[in-house]
């Protein structure tokens, strides 16, 4: 299809979304799942007017889900408003590091054993459909800073760290495949690719994030320098973190999130518990300069806005990779073994490494059971399919991966987005009624 007629069809996605936003948002489904049918149906599930190869166009799609992928950890990490030191940290920590290296190992099992896989890729496999997604799963997170409930928390804090910490693995599967040096006994894997990337890049992030905001916050309380610029501020903090971290050989993923997160800490330690947010826009230019120049209040101020900025960001670009997601898939890719690896993914491994993963921790059971059901697959697992595809995977080989992880993202985004409106009114009924 012609690159004007790209622009046509965005085009015209984007005035029906936004003229029906608000009827979308009554309907017991997500908007994405409202995106995907549409992109289907132009593609070649339904009338076939477009069509989009994933391998012709790998790196492109490669270079989008790693954008989307990035504005949505940073923005993940700035709606994660609770103390560093509070004990809620611990659920998603052992979800995005226990639970996600045993989904890892029993899908490589399973592409082993029952989809013929070779070892490297059964690993890259698992690697790829292992992280849960930032990006999709709006529905299931926290809704703003102020919220507080443990299930979206759990769920919010698992998107973020996950998707940085699944890049091991998919190093891993490449070394195996003989695409990346792994080093004798692997010593080069576990010391850079596992212990220096992992730390490096939540220092880098973290460091990124307390020197740019304590800058920005100095600049406003004694020059009101930066009024007005969140935009570039978010941009420029994104950009800065992730390419710093990915310069020092180290996972840009996990150091926009934690940028994105000491930004917010610092926010919080200086405005406590009050309700942030960015100014209403109902207040006068004055009113604004203060309030974003007084030391109370500038930093829910800056981080109200730079939220608020980052949030418009993530819709659009979520809508552009749900739209080439849809339009990638082909019938060709809907075979038998597809079938049952859905079913063994959703009802069997994402449960089991979940539950395992907290043995021994004090969530109840009903918050177990919607963090095991809510293990949403994405723009995430897009990327690092796209990432080992541009690696020097066997065409035939990549032809494979490309049809069991997008078939896996498609049944995600079909089977959670119609779940998850009512299952999340009735967590929330549940929550206020006892």
């Amino acid at each position: 299809m012609a690159f004007e007629s790209w622009y046509f069809l965005l085009g015209l996605l984007l005035i029906i979304v936004a003229l029906f936003s608000a009827l979308v948002k009554r309907l017991p489904l997500t908007e994405t799942l409202i995106y995907f049918c549409a992109a289907v149906s132009l593609g070649q599930y339904g009338l076939g007017f477009v069509s989009f190869d994933p391998l012709t166009h790998s790196v492109l799609l490669e270079r989008l889900a790693e954008l989307a992928v990035i504005v949505s950890l940073f923005t993940a990490g700035l709606k994660l408003r609770i103390p560093l030191r509070d004990g809620r940290w611990g659920i998603p920590i052992r979800l995005a590091f226990g639970s996600m290296t045993l989904t890892v190992g029993m899908v490589a099992l399973t592409g082993v054993f029952l989809l013929g896989l070779p070892l490297g890729a059964a690993v890259l496999l698992g690697a790829i459909l292992a992280p849960t997604d930032p990006v999709l799963a709006s529905g299931v997170q926290l809704e703003d800073p102020s919220d507080r409930d443990r299930l979206r928390f759990s769920l919010t804090g698992e998107a973020g760290f996950n998707d940085g910490t699944a890049f091991p693995f998919v190093m891993l599967g490449l070394g195996l495949l003989g695409l990346h040096e792994l080093g004798d006994w692997g010593w080069r894997w576990w010391a850079v690719d596992v212990v220096w990337a992992i730390c490096g890049g939540l220092a880098i992030g973290a460091a990124c994030g307390v020197v740019v905001g304590r800058i920005m916050l100095h600049f406003r309380h004694e020059h009101h320098e930066g009024l007005g610029r969140d935009e570039f501020l978010t941009i420029g903090l994104i950009a800065l973190s992730y390419g710093g971290a990915v310069l020092a050989h180290t996972y840009g993923f996990l150091a926009v999130f934690a940028a994105g997160l000491m930004l917010r800490m610092i926010e919080q330690r200086k405005s406590g518990d009050k309700k942030q947010g960015a100014v209403p826009a109902g207040k006068v230019r004055d009113a604004e300069t203060e309030i974003a120049t007084n030391p109370k209040t500038a930093t829910a101020h800056m981080a109200g806005a730079v939220l608020e900025f980052n949030e418009r960001m993530e819709r659009i670009l979520e809508l552009a990779l749900v739209l080439l997601v849809g339009l990638a898939l082909s019938p060709g890719y809907l075979r038998f073994e597809e079938i049952g690896f859905i079913v063994i993914l959703f009802l069997i491994v994402r449960p089991v490494a979940v539950l395992t993963g907290l043995w021994g921790n004090r969530t109840g059971s009903v918050e177990r059971g919607l963090i095991s059901w809510f293990g949403i697959r994405g723009i995430g697992s897009v990327y690092y399919l796209m990432y080992g595809v541009n690696r020097g995977l066997d065409p035939n080989l990549a032809w494979q991966l490309t049809s069991l992880a997008l078939t896996v993202v498609a049944a995600s985004v079909v089977v959670h987005g119609i779940t998850v409106t009512p299952l999340m009114a009735w967590y929330q009924r549940r929550l206020t009624h006892g």
